[in-house]
């Protein structure tokens, strides 16, 4: 936190632009005394950086000492989440896009980053998969392999090799395996996809 309080000393332009958004949508001259443009920066990046959810912010700008020294809190002043909510709230997408180009303006000229290779975070989003059983893991192995085979013909010059696509016959018997009742009816179905699945691997 330190580096990154030295960064933020050294670039004061930051705090302009998180002051230019914050009194957009607010008087400056009216109101309560509330958290001024750096404590809102530093929080914003406290939360990004630890990866917290606004009550957990809360918590640690209030409980921990190095979190206030970092936000540079005065004495008894303790921001709720609701506060800090609605302060880093109100920083736009095209203020957010400006701390990152001087961020990345001050990396460059001192050597630190080119800022040609970003890093980013994928976002989890909830998806219907199947249970990884052994017979659907089989079909999903063939199905890949399947769709690569047929790729490879389409490179050039062509690869020799011959295949065949069993992917109907496949679901088939995966279907049986999932839907029949009978236990012989299955272990005759899982014979065959470990056939098909030893033919297309072959």
């Amino acid at each position: 936190m330190e580096q990154i309080s030295l960064v933020l000393d050294a670039n004061p332009q930051l705090t302009d632009i998180v002051y230019a958004d914050l009194i957009r949508h607010s008087r400056p001259d009216t109101g309560r005394k509330g958290m001024n443009a750096e404590q809102v920066l530093r929080c914003m990046i406290l939360k990004q950086y630890r990866e917290l959810a606004y009550d957990e912010l809360s918590f640690h700008v209030n409980d921990s000492s190095a979190f206030r020294h970092f936000s540079r809190l005065n004495h008894g002043q303790y921001p709720c989440k609701t506060v800090l909510q609605e302060n880093i709230k109100k920083l736009s997408e095209e203020a957010w896009e400006s701390i990152h180009r001087v961020v990345i303006g001050y990396a460059i000229r001192e050597q630190i980053e080119t800022g040609k290779k970003v890093r980013i975070d994928s976002t989890a989003v909830e998806t219907d998969i199947h249970d990884p059983t052994d017979s659907t893991l089989l079909a999903d192995g063939i199905r890949i392999m399947t769709r690569w085979l047929l790729e490879g013909k389409m490179l050039n010059p062509q690869p020799h090799y011959s295949y065949s696509d069993h992917s109907r016959i496949v679901k088939k018997r995966l279907m049986t395996i999932l839907n029949t009742k009978k236990e012989e009816s299955r272990k005759a179905a899982y014979r065959d996809l470990l056939h098909y699945a030893g033919k297309v691997a072959g």
